[in-house]
């Protein structure tokens, strides 16, 4: 909640090919993308979890800076409902030159954008305010297995297109199946918990995610305290990627109390072994 000398507040990004997807906003995330040589134009969508400051107060700075920008996308955004309204005040509250044109969508459960090569999806979480966990999974990919296609004298074309989309083609009088050509590519799955208790839409949204980013406010030796501001432990965290049969679990949002977040880590640990605790401009590739 709040930032120190050594950690800012939440905010992930998540790129994939041309799509740059902001999860949260707060505050200074705009001086953290330059910091770490991303340029702001990179994002085309935002997804806000919910409105709590920690979480949002760059937003204004973001939107107002793409405009400095020319950013010339449609900037999606996506929130829990109320978030129409939230952003009209927003807007009332400072004086926007209004450049970057915003589409505002309020979700709240199931999938939410549904393209060739990814899809979201979200739930509600519990949060005493509305709050979303979001899911990022991308679309498994054939790829024509090339060696195997000239040696059955496949010819380059509309053929090899079938194959592609997992369609028999015939060839010389023969048939020939696409899983006899070709391969699966099976795609990746990120899964970001926000603030909120341990709860079975978390589970369900990380099942068998690649990476979930989850909070972990306290230890679980304050699980008192985590349970009454509504938040999670290392532990509760861990349990979530245990159960979701995730394979990589990074905690974050960590209580300002804890000097060195190396001890809820190992909460998590001993939990859920591939664990790591996040830092500023931490960079995992899948």
């Amino acid at each position: 909640m709040v930032p120190t000398k050594d950690r800012n507040q939440s905010s992930v990004f998540l790129s994939f090919k041309n799509e740059g997807i902001l999860i949260d906003a707060g505050e200074g995330t705009q001086r953290q993308f330059k910091i770490k040589g991303i340029p702001l134009t990179k994002i085309t969508k935002i997804l806000l979890t919910h409105w709590h400051g920690d979480h949002v107060f760059g937003l204004p700075g973001v939107i107002s800076s793409l405009g400095a920008m020319e950013y010339q996308k449609k900037l999606e955004i996506y929130g829990p409902k109320g978030t129409k309204k939230r952003f009209a005040s927003l807007f009332e509250a400072f004086d926007f030159d209004r450049k970057v044109e915003l589409e505002i969508i309020e979700v709240e459960s199931g999938t939410f954008v549904d393209s060739k090569e990814f899809k979201l999806d979200v739930l509600p979480l519990e949060h005493g305010v509305p709050c979303l966990g979001y899911s990022f999974t991308q679309k498994d990919v054939r790829h024509i297995d090339i060696k195997k296609t000239k040696k059955l004298g496949i010819p380059e074309g509309p053929l090899m297109g079938k194959l592609a989309n997992n369609k028999a083609i015939t060839v010389d009088g023969k048939k020939i199946a696409a899983k006899d050509v070709t391969y699966l590519e099976e795609g990746k799955k990120v899964t970001v918990i926000a603030d909120s208790l341990y709860c079975n839409n978390a589970i369900k949204l990380a099942k068998d995610a690649d990476l979930v980013v989850c909070e972990a406010t306290y230890h679980s030796d304050l699980q008192h305290k985590a349970k009454s501001y509504m938040h999670m432990s290392g532990k509760d965290a861990a349990m979530i990627a245990n159960q979701a049969g995730a394979k990589q679990l990074i905690v974050t949002h960590f209580s300002a109390r804890y000097k060195n977040p190396h001890e809820i880590e190992q909460d998590a640990r001993n939990v859920f072994d591939n664990t790591l605790a996040a830092k500023d401009f931490m960079v995992i590739d899948l």
